[in-house]
């Protein structure tokens, strides 16, 4: 299900907005979208400042997605009676992925930039007052104003930095609320979704954040909504949700093209943070599904792939509940040899070893 833009690099040309009542709405209350702290509307997907604001045509953010499902699972009831529809992937944010668009290729962000956080409509400026508020400091109701911009580098800002802001005490307060607006997101959406689909398993994509990992901060995770720099987990409270909704988790893995001096120079951690999340979604027995990021079509991507998927050495034998395999262009296609696609398949069934 997407509540979100499609289009892209990746899309084959094809582009798919937002539906056009909502882009009316937002021509007159442009603050129903995500804002960065120069003022800029990104229409990717609807700001979750507006989850309960009754402003879509006297509905609020929460209910015009129940509605769509509703309307979804009514409309194609043969499909799911005949099991032809046999699962439901819910898109909880840009790009159908569980995160803020805080590093968008439209906002001028380029790889690897840290991206530059997105609460600045007056929907989550009035959150993070009342927030700020309850704990007594007022004057924390605002963004950081030295945390850089799309593209700057985490030492190159006074907040994402060695020692910054963003371990102070008005950086822990800040993080905390901008993920918690994150996971509580997904626990509205996430709760209307088993009334739409009852028995219907469920996916939520995780984003794979992976550039910066190795600084202290996490940029450009903090940014993207997740809470995990190097003294803290920031996935373990979102995934205690997940679970409470009995949901499949899916994890992009990361790209396998990167070359050694990409990794290096934006101190990149794919397997890192690619062990972190799935142990820490596998702890807390949350079925795991995966997605390559690129496509692939050669023995040593597949072996990469497969190694994720079903890890050689885990003694707890954990494996991806289902895995969604992004095809090479129609060109590869023609040049590919089937029998490394069977390899990958029977590999990740377990019926070859790795």
């Amino acid at each position: 299900m997407a509540f979100h833009e499609y289009g892209g690099h990746d899309s084959g040309g094809i582009f798919i907005s937002l539906p056009q009542w909502i882009l009316e709405i937002g021509k007159s209350n442009q603050d129903i979208f995500f804002t960065d702290r120069e003022g800029r509307r990104n229409t990717e997907c609807l700001s979750w400042g507006i989850d309960k604001e009754r402003i879509l045509g006297g509905r609020t953010g929460i209910e015009v997605y129940f509605d769509f499902m509703r309307s979804f699972r009514t409309e194609f009831d043969d499909l799911f009676t005949e099991c032809l529809i046999s699962a439901v992937e819910i898109g909880l944010g840009a790009s159908g992925e569980l995160k803020y668009p805080s590093f968008s290729e439209r906002m001028g962000w380029r790889d690897p930039g840290i991206g530059e956080f997105q609460c600045y409509d007056k929907y989550l400026l009035q959150n993070l007052r009342k927030a700020a508020n309850l704990r007594g400091h007022s004057f924390w109701a605002r963004g950081p104003d030295n945390a850089g911009f799309y593209n700057s580098k985490p030492h190159e800002t006074g907040f994402f930095c060695e020692r910054g802001d963003y371990d102070s005490y008005y950086g822990r307060f800040f993080l905390h609320w901008y993920t918690q607006v994150l996971i509580d997101h997904a626990d509205k959406v996430l709760t209307l979704v088993s009334l739409a689909f009852e028995e219907i398993p469920i996916v939520v994509k995780i984003p794979a954040v992976y550039w910066w990992y190795k600084t202290t901060s996490h940029a450009a995770e903090l940014t993207a909504g997740y809470y995990n720099p190097s003294n803290q987990d920031g996935y373990s409270r979102l995934f205690e949700v997940l679970k409470k909704h009995g949901v499949t988790m899916k994890f992009v893995i990361p790209g396998l093209q990167a070359s050694y001096q990409e990794i290096d120079e934006a101190l990149s951690d794919p397997e890192g943070l690619s062990w972190q999340v799935l142990n820490s979604a596998w702890d807390r027995g949350i079925s795991v599904a995966g997605q390559n990021s690129q496509p692939c079509y050669d023995r040593e991507g597949f072996m990469r792939l497969v190694e994720t998927a079903r890890p050689r050495n885990d003694p707890d034998r954990h494996h991806f509940s289902l895995f969604v395999f992004q095809q090479p262009s129609p060109l590869i296609q023609r040049t590919i040899c089937f029998s490394e696609i069977d390899y990958l398949i029977k590999s990740m069934h377990g019926e070859v070893s790795h």
